[in-house]
């Protein structure tokens, strides 16, 4: 059996961090086996899908690295849903329903009241030919529901939840479609998942309850379910459902310079048993995942953590891997002294306009200037190679008695202007010569 999986996202608005961990954890699963994912853009909603989120989605997948091997869209399948519609509503198994939205919601306030679960009482099954045409004359127009079957106990295994069952007479039949004929989620999404041959569907535990409605939906249509992975919701550090999360996306990563590799690194792990690492290659998270590494308890989603873990990423980044995204000029050399002080790429810049550029000279007192002409001289009188730095601190401390700080500091502040930063032993000879006189004179003067 070839594995099949969807990401099956909404163009009305951008992916937020919980769309994102779904997607990857249903295009790993296919990766790890060998089998496609899918992308089904679920744009019903005429009035709210807008192109320039499908292209949005699109790019955000691109640049995680997350590629459909195909992409389909609910708006080009209306056929196959009407067609469907009709074979249900033929078995009895969908019918049409006259009642408000302000009747239903007394009808379930009445219920709360009683203490009694708020389902629905299937009024509209007792209407007579008589009542519809009454309605209708009213200009009523009917929604539409799936008839649950209440002597068919509904139950299954879910890859992370383990054992599920629901009674179906505790559910209400969920309305399928609207007054207006357009369609809400629950039938498209059964519909395409049978026509796609979807065999396993990951999503937020939210949607338990749609999933035992779905799988009469699939039983009616005569089709064999796929397999369901109902995973923790994403919680915020201060331990609840974030509003934040919701506004967390892709764009708001890349404006913090966070690198794919580390969003993945994250979000691939999250929830699970497994240690979240700095992997820079996805291949070592895909071939570990696995669903019976899941837990139930809510997945803590912590931007230091994800900004600790893109940091370790870029630390380990090999040059090749970044050479088009640093400043004009940077080498390998430079990048790999520069690298370990950086926390986004970005950052880059910064330090080889340090290494590269003019930089402010600093204030010293007369005890430091005196130190820094002595530098200066013995910088003069030395091979300027890679050891260079080594041989400075060492002739300098032979010559002034100075060490630790006092030695390092002032050097490291006349030739950089800053207090701490990459290794001196790999900037100096970036610096150059010339350049390093130069600060160091000045420094002095």
């Amino acid at each position: 059996m070839t594995i099949i999986t969807r990401f099956a996202p909404s163009p009305t608005g951008h992916l937020h961090v919980g769309n994102i961990r779904a997607a990857l954890h249903n295009w790993m699963w296919a990766q790890k086996n060998g089998g496609q994912f899918l992308l089904r853009l679920d744009d019903t909603d005429a009035e709210r899908s807008r192109e320039e989120y499908a292209d949005s989605i699109r790019a955000d997948l691109a640049w995680l690295g997350l590629h459909p091997d195909a992409e389909t869209r609910q708006s080009d399948r209306f056929a196959l849903y009407e067609a469907r519609f009709a074979a249900l509503r033929d078995a009895g198994r969908i019918y049409p329903a006259y009642e408000t939205a302000q009747e239903l919601d007394l009808r379930r306030k009445v219920l709360l009241g009683r203490g009694l679960p708020p389902v629905y009482d299937r009024a509209a099954l007792l209407l007579t030919a008589e009542d519809v045409a009454r309605l209708e004359g009213e200009g009523r127009r009917p929604h539409w529901r799936f008839k649950l079957d209440h002597d068919a106990p509904i139950a299954w295994t879910d890859l992370i939840r383990g054992d599920q069952h629901f009674d179906p007479k505790l559910l209400s039949d969920p309305v399928i479609r609207r007054e207006d004929g357009s369609w809400l989620y629950m039938l498209p999404s059964a519909i395409d998942d049978i026509d796609m041959g979807v065999t396993h569907v990951v999503r937020g535990e939210d949607h338990v309850s749609n999933t035992a409605v779905q799988l009469q939906m699939f039983a009616a249509m005569g089709a064999p379910p796929p397999a369901f992975a109902h995973e923790a919701l994403l919680t915020g550090t201060e331990g609840k459902l974030s509003k934040r999360l919701g506004s967390l996306g892709v764009s708001a990563f890349r404006e913090q310079g966070i690198e794919p590799a580390a969003i993945i690194a994250l979000l691939a792990r999250l929830g699970t048993s497994d240690p979240v690492e700095p992997f820079a290659d996805v291949a070592p998270l895909v071939a570990t995942f696995d669903f019976a590494r899941f837990g139930r308890a809510p997945a803590r989603f912590d931007e230091a953590e994800l900004a600790a873990l893109n940091q370790k990423i870029i630390h380990a980044l090999p040059y090749a891997a970044v050479t088009g995204r640093l400043p004009e000029g940077m080498d390998e050399a430079g990048w790999n002294a520069i690298r370990p002080n950086l926390d986004i790429i970005a950052q880059a810049a910064d330090w080889w306009g340090i290494v590269k550029g003019a930089i402010d000279t600093p204030q010293f007192d007369s005890d430091d200037r005196a130190f820094l002409t002595q530098a200066a001289d013995a910088l003069d009188a030395l091979p300027f190679d890679e050891g260079v730095w080594r041989a400075l601190t060492g002739a300098l401390k032979e010559a002034t008695g100075r060490k630790g700080k006092a030695l390092f500091h002032p050097l490291r502040l006349a030739l950089t202007s800053r207090d701490h930063g990459p290794e001196m032993a790999a900037l100096l000879p970036l610096i150059g010569r010339d350049a390093a006189l130069s600060r160091l004179r000045a420094a002095a003067a």
